[in-house]
């Protein structure tokens, strides 16, 4: 019979107490690891290292969930982490709708960083991802977008008229109210549409037009219509969170800068080769007068009205909401 000795208890101690505190995370994204999803490859690997590998993440693209039900798949705990874009579920995530509404004159990533995150920390968005059991973790921030097309290029408000276009939140609104035809098809079906010709045009940021391959069958690009953009956080399980150990707790928080500053770099490296990628692909670049912007901007104003508005008879202080982005983009402007 094998003796135990104080020595090889206190091994087998120590090698369950490790084994016991190793936490693995599963973390649901969509499409293929792309420029929208570099923060979070950033994050498991700053994770991973600062933890000595007791703290790793398990990233899926499409295998837990697909993109319209990640929020869903947190709030039932199916996994610890997620990616969800605010459009695909308005009734489920009202607070943060405001960062998409048109035209808000936010002019880079970094002000898109800013300005989310203070929306992310408001008590009336902490207070509506508690009822998925979502913490805000880190937004995915994206220029703004711009739209690609078939046919003639769609460069006057007159030009809209009719225009299918797959476009969701605040920027399908804007469109609406021109007379385009918008469609809040996800991303991953953006390029069948236009394929089929479903849709006529699909506003994306870059990164996406070369990941859902819109870039590759389109004819035209605006390189300056800049109606907005949607916005994309990443949450994670409450449950989740709080059963982390302080050190691990302390690390993911820790991790989120880098992370985003990492996605930045990466996605001004993506910016650089646009044009070259234009070329490369045989889109033609086109301009937007600046009068014309001018009329779709004039129109964005009663869209913003209407948010506040319906903000409030959910029960959300909408003009706080609003007045807080009008406020952070100001700050982070330097104004």
């Amino acid at each position: 019979m094998k003796i135990l000795t104080t020595a090889s208890v206190a091994a087998l101690t120590l090698a369950f107490a490790s084994e016991a505190i190793a936490t693995e995370w599963n973390v649901s994204l969509w499409g293929k690891r792309r420029a929208f999803t570099e923060h979070v490859e950033k994050l498991a690997e700053l994770v991973a290292e600062r933890s000595g590998g007791d703290f790793t993440m398990s990233i899926s693209y499409g295998g837990l969930s697909n993109n319209t039900e990640n929020l869903d798949g947190i709030s039932i705990g199916a996994f610890e982490m997620a990616q969800f874009c605010a459009g695909y579920h308005r009734d489920k995530n009202r607070a943060i709708t405001v960062l998409e509404l048109p035209f808000l004159g936010v002019e880079n990533l970094d002000q898109e960083v800013a300005v989310s995150h203070a929306i992310y920390d408001h008590p009336a968005v902490t207070e509506e991802m508690a009822k998925w059991n979502a913490r805000m973790l880190m937004t995915s921030p994206m220029p703004q977008y711009n739209l690609v097309g078939t046919g003639d290029p769609r460069v006057t408000v007159d030009s809209f008229e009719g225009m299918r276009v797959r476009a969701t939140g605040g920027i399908g609104s804007m469109f609406e109210s021109v007379g385009a035809v918008p469609t809040s098809v996800t991303s991953s079906e953006a390029y069948n549409a236009m394929e089929s010709g479903v849709v006529d045009s699909v506003a994306f940021a870059q990164h996406a037009h070369l990941s859902f391959g819109t870039l590759d069958i389109a004819d035209w690009w605006t390189e300056n219509l800049n109606p907005g953009t949607v916005n994309c956080p990443v949450v994670v399980n409450i449950d989740a969170y709080e059963a982390l150990s302080d050190e691990h707790r302390a690390i993911l928080d820790e991790a989120v800068d880098d992370s985003i500053d990492y996605y930045l770099e990466n996605y001004a490296d993506l910016l650089e080769g646009w044009e070259a990628t234009l070329s490369e692909k045989g889109v033609e670049k086109v301009t937007v007068a600046a009068d014309e912007i001018v009329k779709l901007s004039d129109g964005a104003q009663p869209i913003h009205q209407a948010w506040i508005e319906e903000a409030n008879a959910n029960g959300l202080p909408g003009q706080e909401l609003y007045d807080l982005v009008q406020a952070e983009i100001l700050k982070a402007k330097g104004q």
